[in-house]
């Protein structure tokens, strides 16, 4: 069985363009899940994304 080694990545996010760190723990949640991208937003753009989808679909 092939084990992965995650090390902390330094990522730019493409909403405001500030540098945040997509941590090894993140990592090996996103593969444990399955999913292959990185992620491309910071967590605070991540949040206010979200935030205003909720927003949207309450009308």
């Amino acid at each position: 069985m092939e084990t992965t080694t995650y090390e902390d990545i330094t990522l730019t996010c493409k909403d405001c363009g500030a540098e945040f760190v997509f941590t090894a723990g993140e990592q090996q949640f996103y593969a444990e899940k399955g999913f292959t991208n990185q992620p491309v937003r910071c967590p605070d753009c991540r949040k206010a994304r979200k935030a205003a989808k909720q927003q949207n679909n309450n009308y």
